[in-house]
């Protein structure tokens, strides 16, 4: 997906598990009326979004047939592709998409990095982001302690925000969705594009 505004500032959006859902297309719009061109690519290389109901099978399909090794890699080229067309370049992901943004974030051509959500960051503390990163956590997951992966995480150029909520809270579409949650995050993103 691209909404090119011919700007010469890009952000690149990387989808959760479920692909480019009507959720991502959204948050890609609103991206696009602050005036920045947005490239949101698809990881999934199929049409067919995945229904939050399948999230079990979305997210093996998302390890076993793409990977972070191999959507980082994709995102990577994709930066490779743009770097010399505009003056600023962002990325922002959420869930899977997050963790792939922080993979992504040690690119010297990077202006910024910002997660929804990352829960497999965890996997990857030792990497230190060369860019100004902003990663958003709801108070609580299910597979980890966010507490303890914000104290392995408070390291420079990272500023890091707990909101109220579960897995989730940025997503008008999703049960999980925290409309004060999600104003306060988007609040914070849309400040920190204006500053970096």
């Amino acid at each position: 997906m691209e909404i090119l505004n011919k700007s010469d500032k890009l952000i690149i959006v990387i989808h959760e598990i479920y692909g480019i859902n009507q959720h991502i297309k959204n948050f890609c719009e609103v991206l696009s009326n602050q005036d920045f061109d947005v490239i949101c690519p698809n990881l999934l290389e199929r049409e067919q979004t995945f229904d939050y109901s399948e999230e079990e099978i979305a997210y093996l399909n998302f390890m076993e047939n793409v990977g972070f090794a191999d959507a980082t890699q994709k995102i990577k080229n994709l930066l490779l592709d743009v770097k010399n067309k505009y003056m600023k370049i962002y990325i922002i992901g959420f869930s899977v998409g997050a963790t792939v943004a922080w993979l992504c974030s040690e690119e010297e051509c990077l202006d910024g990095v910002v997660g929804y959500y990352g829960s497999r960051i965890r996997n990857y503390t030792q990497l230190v982001p060369r860019c100004p990163t902003i990663l958003f956590f709801p108070q609580e997951e299910e597979s980890f302690s966010v507490d303890e992966l914000i104290s392995n995480l408070q390291i420079k150029n990272i500023d890091i925000y707990k909101y109220f909520g579960q897995h989730g809270f940025s997503d008008p579409y999703s049960i999980k969705f925290n409309e004060k949650a999600y104003q306060n995050a988007l609040n914070e993103l849309l400040n920190f594009l204006k500053k970096n």
